[in-house]
């Protein structure tokens, strides 16, 4: 018992012996390689091994060969487990450099994504959730740069859609002015019509900023559907049989919605008048509000109810079919998009609506519908397109 207590105690000191030199070398290599204080540790290990091995062989009085064995064994054991230590560095190094490497492309907007699978499972872990940000960053950065790009198109569009009115309006003043207008009254009429084009577009403008800063303040009430699509009904008529188009609107539910009337209202005559703008002379608007039942999970298909039947889960559909033609595939994703006007022309149409020349009446119709939760989509249909408003219905 006694010797085995001299072992113990021959052991432990030169393991701390050994704990001791190796702490003051990763002391002297603090801001040094990983690969570097991995090999120390691994090395403070090893002597304390061998340490303890020539201590006790010498305390238990073997002879020189049988000591000189166990040096042999100690040594080929630590030499082995060096050698290990020294690649296992290398390859956290190696690790270490393809993570470095890889979070530079991410500062430089490059995608991040490691050539190889790190050795161990925590830096395969840092390597799986860097690559994750990488594409979060990216995506990020493309959305970005699809804001900038909207801004600055709008910028542009706003800016010579105002030009327009504006110079008619100087022009005009000054014929009045210099009294050489044929017809003042006319004038008067027409300047009236491009301030009215004018406070629209600034009203739009100021209607899309708060949408945009989540500033849209909605007061909720229960809004009829009867009543918001009368009230488009008559917005839009005017246009509608200066056109020369056929508006109609039908309603085959008696449900409710809890929204803001005003600016439901403005969705709605939004998606009227842009459809009537798009639909040739003879042609039809139709406006048609319905409840359904929530897509289907496995058909993914939308059922029509009748008025009397109301489920548990159920939206209000309010669709706005127009005779436009349709609209390429390749811009459907883009319909709602600020400032996307389908035309490169940018000079609005003299009989154009108020607002309508500077592509922002959909966007705002998608930032209602979101501020309602509920959203607005569109798909071609025959001779035309079909825009749909969709709004959940209130909980009783």
């Amino acid at each position: 018992m006694r010797d085995q207590l001299l072992i113990i105690l021959m052991g432990a000191g030169s393991a701390v012996g050994a704990a001791s030199i190796g702490w003051i070398v990763l002391r002297l290599l603090r801001g040094r390689s990983l690969r570097a204080s991995l090999f120390a540790s691994a090395a403070t290990a090893v002597l304390a091994v061998v340490a303890g091995a020539l201590i006790a062989s010498r305390a238990m009085f073997i002879s020189s060969h049988d000591a000189g064995v166990v040096l042999v064994v100690s040594l080929s054991g630590a030499f082995v487990t060096l050698v290990l230590a020294f690649l296992l560095g290398r390859s956290l190094a190696d690790d270490s450099r393809t993570l470095s490497s890889a979070l530079q492309a991410l500062g430089d907007g490059e995608q991040a994504a490691p050539r190889q699978a790190p050795a161990t499972a925590e830096l395969a872990a840092l390597s799986r959730e860097l690559a994750a940000t990488s594409a979060k960053l990216t995506e990020s950065r493309d959305r970005e740069r699809a804001l900038e790009r909207s801004r600055r198109e709008l910028v542009a569009w706003v800016s010579h859609d105002l030009r327009t009115p504006l110079a008619g309006l100087r022009a005009m003043a000054e014929a009045l002015e210099d009294g050489v207008a044929p017809d003042p009254a006319r004038y008067h009429m027409m300047m009236r019509q491009a301030a009215d084009r004018l406070a629209g577009m600034v009203d739009d403008l100021f209607e899309l900023s708060r949408i945009h800063a989540g500033a849209l303040k909605l007061t909720l009430e229960s809004v009829a559907l009867a009543d918001l699509v009368d009230g488009a009904l008559a917005e839009g008529q005017p246009l509608a049989k200066a056109r020369g188009i056929d508006l109609s609107g039908v309603v085959t539910t008696s449900a409710t919605v809890r929204g803001d009337i005003r600016e439901l209202s403005r969705a709605l005559s939004n998606l009227v008048v842009n459809a009537i703008r798009h639909t040739p002379a003879d042609g039809m608007v139709r406006i048609e509000a319905t409840e359904v039942r929530s897509p289907d999970a496995a058909t993914g298909t939308e059922i029509d109810l009748p008025s009397d039947t109301i489920p548990a889960e159920s939206h209000i559909r309010i669709s706005v079919t127009d005779a436009c033609g349709g609209i390429p595939t390749e811009d459907l994703d883009r319909v709602f998009d600020v400032a996307w006007r389908g035309t490169p022309a940018r000079t609005p149409e003299a009989d154009s609506p108020v607002g309508a020349g500077a592509g922002l009446g959909l966007a705002i119709v998608r930032g209602i519908a979101e501020a309602h939760s509920g959203d607005v989509t569109v798909d071609n249909v025959e001779g035309g397109c079909r825009f749909q408003l969709r709004l959940p219905v209130p909980a009783a």
